[in-house]
């Protein structure tokens, strides 16, 4: 009964707990499943590059109607599509690297952020911009991250075979005219989406902790793509919930528990299992030499 009461009782006492976990398991439920496909596309530095390019457009935001939810999103969001999108459009206009045309708008935009932000913001709207604060979700936050949730699950219901297909066999998507690059701008537009509706619980600099941790924990759970997918989303809920509860009885700041709780979950992939993990390679060793 104690157990229960340190797991239930403060989810049943408080509102603002029961809000934080609704938009941590919206975020759950769509975030990770982008994470595993950014993995296996070998982009999982690229959701980072788009939560700092979002910075600007939120910077924006604040400057126009202070913490508003509404002027931040909007901001964010053209920031970060001109971002994903402006470096795809000067790859394809260049023939140069993505990652690089990528990094490039990434410092221009991050540099332009924190002067934007440095200009009025006080240390405690400061701490809101680049920490988040998921005990502090409101109602349109609330709804951003189910709204994004739901378009996500809808639009990866459409686009995962074609994301499959390209992500083992680019040469059979091309062959087949699957349309590419429409399905990669798609992609960068919801994980740029996702980032957004992150920053409101966990801040710019953490904003892809559920997003990619998750993922990179959920390859050593399942060989499949459908798998690693599950895998992930059960992890990010797993680490949502247990994120908050030790950011209550311990009062540690809720977003960076929420992450950290993602890291070890990440540790006990790494080495515990089944699929490439630490013990798993070690015990295969003597069967191998025998």
């Amino acid at each position: 009964m104690a157990l229960l009461d340190l797991i239930w009782g403060p989810f049943a006492e408080f509102g603002f707990l029961r809000r934080a976990m609704v938009g941590c398991l919206a975020l759950s439920l769509a975030a990770p499943p982008l994470g595993v496909f950014l993995m296996l596309r070998r982009m999982s530095l690229t959701a980072d590059v788009l939560a700092h390019g979002i910075l600007p457009g939120i910077a924006a935001g604040f400057l126009v109607a202070g913490l508003s939810v509404t002027a931040m999103s909007i901001g964010g969001l053209l920031a970060g599509l001109v971002v994903a999108l402006g470096a795809g459009a000067i790859s394809r206009a260049t023939g140069g690297r993505e990652d690089a045309a990528l990094a490039a708008l990434y410092l221009v935009a991050l540099a332009l952020g924190v002067t934007l932000i440095s200009t009025r913001a006080g240390s405690v709207e400061l701490s809101h911009l680049l920490f988040g604060s998921v005990l502090g979700v409101d109602d349109p936050a609330l709804f951003m991250m189910a709204g994004v949730s739901s378009l996500t699950l809808v639009a990866l219901a459409f686009a995962w075979r074609p994301l499959v297909v390209e992500c083992f066999d680019p040469s059979f998507a091309a062959a087949a005219r699957m349309r590419g690059g429409a399905w990669h701008m798609m992609f960068l537009g919801l994980v740029v989406l996702n980032v957004l509706a992150a920053f409101q619980a966990l801040g710019t600099l953490m904003a892809v902790g559920l997003m990619m941790l998750p993922a990179v924990a959920a390859r050593h759970w399942a060989r499949n793509v459908g798998g690693m997918a599950y895998a992930s989303v059960a992890i990010a809920i797993f680490s949502s919930a247990a994120g908050l509860l030790l950011s209550y009885h311990l009062d540690l700041p809720s977003g960076p528990a929420i992450v950290l709780v993602a890291g070890g979950a990440w540790v006990v992939s790494l080495v515990a299992g089944p699929v490439d993990g630490l013990l798993a390679r070690w015990l295969r060793r003597p069967h191998l030499a025998g």
